[in-house]
């Protein structure tokens, strides 16, 4: 195995929706993969394109969009390193569901999806993984409706920062990165920029983080936690909706 398929297979044997694959299918997968950078503005795939790859985030940001009949960009989901997208068209008559776009210079892995397919035919358990992603992914939305309506502006930055974070270092400090263009995160929650700048002054008022440029810093999750998750329906759920999948 070449040095960049190690790589490659090393990040993929840490993601829990790989856990149930052997090392033999790790392995030929990562042979197949390649490790690319693209700058900013790429697109990776377009919505209804035939789908032959998906795409696991290295490093940056990527937006995945429809477009609306009058041109303008729907933001579906904008995700960062650790998460696939692009694996779901298996179960789209391999269509690709959305477009897909880098919004930051970006690493990025690509796989064939013909190989994931082969996988989810012949490893039941891995069949349900992919299930259960889903699924999660599909709670993570239905809460982010709830939230629209039951959380402030605040509220709602504060919960999309505590699903960018590890949560097991709830107890000590936290440094998360934005994109650089804050406008893209403000769509991403049905915020109007000038909104979300109000929206984001007032949450480092609440709960003492700091703005410096594209990086917000805390000291302790613990109060971002308790001012986001204050009209939220059940306990701590940022960190039940963590996923890899898009």
């Amino acid at each position: 195995m070449t040095e960049t398929a190690q790589t490659i297979h090393d990040m993929l044997q840490r993601l829990e929706l790989f856990s149930s694959c052997s090392d033999d299918f790790l392995t030929k997968i990562s042979s197949a993969a390649h490790l690319t950078t693209k700058p900013k503005g790429h697109m990776l795939f377009i919505h209804e394109d035939q789908a032959d790859y998906f795409y696991l985030v290295k490093s940056g940001w990527v937006k995945i969009f429809r477009e609306t009949l009058d041109g303008d960009q729907a933001i579906v989901d904008i995700f960062t390193n650790g998460h696939i997208l692009g694996e779901t068209s298996i179960f789209q008559d391999d269509i690709y569901p959305y477009s897909a776009e880098t919004v930051e210079p970006s690493e990025l892995v690509q796989l064939p999806l013909s190989m994931l397919k082969d996988e989810i035919e012949t490893n039941p358990k891995f069949a349900m993984a992919m299930l259960s992603s889903m699924a999660r992914y599909r709670k993570q939305q239905d809460q982010e409706l709830e939230h629209r309506t039951l959380q402030n502006a605040p509220q709602r930055i504060g919960c999309f920062l505590l699903r960018l974070t590890d949560q097991s270092q709830s107890g000590g400090p936290v440094r998360i990165h934005l994109p650089y263009d804050k406008t893209l995160v403000a769509s991403r929650l049905g915020m109007q920029p000038e909104t979300f700048s109000r929206a984001l002054k007032k949450l480092k008022q609440e709960t003492g983080i700091e703005v410096k440029g594209s990086t917000i810093e805390t000291d302790s999750l613990d109060r971002l936690v308790r001012y986001s998750c204050a009209a939220c329906t059940s306990e701590f759920p940022c960190k039940d909706l963590e996923t890899e999948s898009g």
